[in-house]
């Protein structure tokens, strides 16, 4: 009997390290796959925010393009669709007599809920296969159950570095020639995905295409052509330029690049260039990134709520005029301004800038962080579900921070934009 498998894709745009299409090559003699701009990540949310806006739209229209063509070069076609997965997903299943799905697995509840609804509109003897696949350390590797996970970042770091050895990377083999079939579907532009054209802002500091394809050349710049991440520690807290940080995030986000991906690379340049605190740092961040991951996994949707995974009351305001002089960078403070103007006008803005603009979102002005939050969402080329969040957590009050602290926005800009190079790049006249 010959075996079908469809690859629905989601959050992991990328061949390398693809557990799924790995998976999907092996147990079947012909493969497909689908990606979905599913219309509802694309409408206003209910504080008023488009849930994907124009910066990561443009970011992801260029990573799905891209990923069709490494595709095809596998014989692996990639058909693409501006639709619900669950009518679209159902469709392909039926009519190509799919006999198993593959696709990652997420646990926060929109990604669930799409899950559920595709799982439910197939015939019920489809294999679904579900593999977590956006992961340093491996849920299945970590030295504690999901009900444990540490509150304390330090305390999950610190047990994971001992105990947890990073898996190595997953190869898929280039499928036989006869699994070549023509993908007759047309990606969306930014107008069918409801977005104006645009110019990116020169003085943006992240000019970078959206694919894997820039994701992986970036690794190799950052690394080995200009070996800055033996500097990362020194530098990660700079906020001009395209080369204070690694600037990962955004490929990371969406898939394009894997976190192991990182690791391995890195565990490289340490054997062949440098071992020395920044190396370390980059995968310090990583672990960040999967804590933020694991929160999640253990509060569920508490992460989305006004009282965050403390449970904590505060008396949050959602003045509607605080709320437009903040988005607009027209606050009482300069340094607030000039990171608010960087993420309006390109969709990038630096760690430290949001760390200061958040907690001056929540703490000073005493705004309901979620709504701060959602505009995030909104903006962020980089968005992902877990760090957005659970950074807004964090410096609210309501996350993992066992400080609690407000960031003095003041001293903040006096230490990292002493000589206001930053602030007076935004904050004179706007180009656009």
């Amino acid at each position: 009997m010959t075996k079908t498998g469809l690859v629905w894709f989601r959050n992991d745009l990328r061949i390398h390290d693809q557990i799924s299409l790995v998976k999907a090559a092996k147990e079947n003699s012909f493969v497909m796959a689908v990606y979905c701009f599913d219309p509802r990540q694309f409408e206003k949310d209910r504080f008023g925010f488009v849930k994907t806006g124009k910066y990561r739209a443009q970011f992801l229209i260029e990573t799905v393009s891209n990923l069709q063509e490494e595709l095809n070069a596998l014989n692996i076609p990639l058909f693409v669709h501006h639709d619900v997965p669950e009518k679209i997903v159902s469709e392909y299943v039926k009519i190509h007599n799919v006999t198993s799905v593959y696709l990652q697995k997420e646990w926060t509840s929109e990604e669930v809920k799409v899950a559920e609804n595709v799982q439910k509109a197939i015939p019920k003897d489809t294999n679904w296969v579900e593999s977590y696949d956006q992961f340093l350390y491996h849920p299945d590797d970590i030295p504690m159950t999901i009900d444990k996970i540490p509150q304390v970042f330090t305390v999950f770091r610190k047990k994971c570095e001992k105990y947890v050895s990073i898996r190595a990377m997953e190869t898929i083999s280039k499928m036989p020639e006869k699994n070549r079939v023509p993908h007759l579907t047309k990606i969306p532009s930014l107008q069918d995905l409801g977005h104006p054209n645009f110019q990116s802002d020169p003085r943006t500091a992240f000019p970078f295409k959206g694919c894997e394809k820039a994701g992986l050349q970036r690794l190799q710049d950052y690394a080995w052509n200009t070996k800055k991440l033996s500097y990362y520690k020194k530098t990660r807290n700079g906020l001009v330029g395209t080369d204070y940080s690694s600037k990962f995030s955004a490929w990371l986000a969406n898939g394009s690049l894997s976190p192991r991906m990182i690791y391995h690379e890195v565990q490289k340049y340490e054997s062949e260039i440098v071992k020395n605190q920044s190396t370390y740092w980059m995968i310090f961040e990583l672990i960040w990134r999967d804590f933020f991951k694991y929160i999640s996994r253990k509060h569920g949707n508490d992460i989305f709520q006004l009282e965050g995974i403390l449970h904590k009351p505060y008396e949050w305001s959602s003045d509607a005029k605080l709320i437009q002089q903040w988005i607009d960078g027209e606050t009482a403070e300069p340094f607030v301004n000039a990171n608010m103007l960087e993420i309006k006008h390109t969709g990038w803005m630096s760690n430290r800038g949001r760390q200061n603009v958040a907690s001056y979102f929540a703490r000073t002005l005493q705004l309901d962080w979620r709504i701060g939050a959602a505009y995030f969402e909104s903006l962020l080329i980089d968005y992902d579900v877990h760090s957005n969040y659970g950074n807004w957590l964090y410096v609210s009050g309501v996350g993992n921070d066992p400080r609690n602290r407000t960031f003095n926005v003041k001293l903040q800009a006096e230490r990292y934009d002493a000589h206001r190079k930053f602030q007076n790049r935004w904050l004179q006249t706007s180009l656009f």
